[in-house]
């Protein structure tokens, strides 16, 4: 190996070459391969640090993905929850409404079924007002002929057997009753329950 340098040497034979390298040569060689393994490791490990950071930033995503999942899987619950309560209270004023609407239907039968019993019996006592009148006019004309004086009217003995006072208080009570059925508001949900309306279904519940 003149001079230090590496070299090569051929040998030509008929059929076969063979090739001599020298030992420089040889650790050049592998000082190059050496290089490139060392750069192939470089960019593994450049490559797995750039998919580590990104991998962080997905788990960080992810772990900020969950906790939002399980904030709003809290306040699904407790809006079922809610809309539970909600529809719970909305039946139970639709029972009350119910109730009400029944209670006053039945408060309008025994009112007319009353106005009916009432005009029957101002129908009789107008009947006997008129059959009173004739025998009180004969007794008086007969009482007259004895020299004595008539009787009293039934008006003057007991206000209360006066035929008119009776019709009056009846038409201001029926004109009352009219008034109230045309003037009668809309019952709402929230509106309470009467306690003669409860009664009323207590007795009807109970017949």
């Amino acid at each position: 190996m003149p001079g230090g340098r590496g070299y090569i040497v051929s040998i030509v034979i008929p059929g076969l070459v063979c090739l001599y390298i020298s030992r420089d040569v040889k650790l050049r060689l592998k000082s190059m391969a050496d290089e490139q393994e060392i750069m192939c490791k470089l960019e593994s490990i450049k490559e797995i640090r750039n998919k580590t950071l990104q991998m962080e930033k997905i788990k960080a995503r992810l772990k900020a993905e969950f906790e939002a999942l399980e904030s709003e899987e809290r306040h699904l619950k407790e809006y079922k929850q809610e809309m539970d309560l909600l529809l719970q209270e909305k039946m139970a004023h639709v029972e009350e409404l119910r109730l009400i609407h029944a209670d006053i239907n039945v408060m309008e039968n025994t009112i007319k079924q009353s106005e009916n019993d009432l005009n029957k019996l101002l129908e009789s006592t107008r009947r006997l007002h008129d059959e009173y009148k004739p025998l009180k006019e004969h007794v008086d004309a007969l009482r007259m002929t004895l020299g004595l004086q008539r009787l009293p009217d039934l008006c003057e003995e007991e206000e209360k057997l006066s035929l008119e006072p009776a019709c009056h208080v009846i038409s201001k009570f029926i004109g009352m009753h009219l008034y109230a059925l045309c003037a009668k508001p809309r019952v709402g949900p929230g509106t309470p329950k009467s306690q003669n309306g409860s009664r009323m279904n207590e007795e009807r519940e109970n017949t």
